[in-house]
């Protein structure tokens, strides 16, 4: 297996999305050796769009710890995602994971779809 375990962090989780990650976790009784994933696909209005969910170590995955949790992405998948910032919103007309990634050209009204 050809993974990297680095000391830099790619990206930031909020408190309040660390906490959301961390209750998804136990409520779905994620294994252990799950870590959160954070990634891109091809897809979505803008042309790519944001995979986030825990999943287990693979092949050319890169390790971090980030705020206590460990996090995954694809090495290809950091020149999209570096200095991103993942956070939680719990308002009355927005619930759910923002990302704010700076990397980002152009984004949809979704918030999950961007272009780079």
């Amino acid at each position: 297996m050809s993974t990297v375990k680095t000391s830099i962090e790619p990206i930031t989780l909020t408190p309040g999305a660390i906490k959301q990650l961390l209750r998804i976790r136990e409520e779905q009784a994620v294994p252990a050796d799950h870590c959160l994933r954070v990634g891109v696909k091809g897809g979505g209005c803008s042309g790519f769009s944001y995979v986030l969910g825990f999943d287990v170590v693979k092949d050319n995955d890169e390790v971090h710890q980030i705020n206590g949790l460990q996090v995954v992405m694809q090495k290809a998948h950091a020149i999209y995602l570096l200095g991103m910032e993942v956070d939680w919103l719990d308002g009355l007309n927005n619930r759910g994971f923002t990302f704010n990634n700076p990397n980002a050209t152009e984004t949809c009204g979704c918030g999950t779809s961007f272009s780079a």
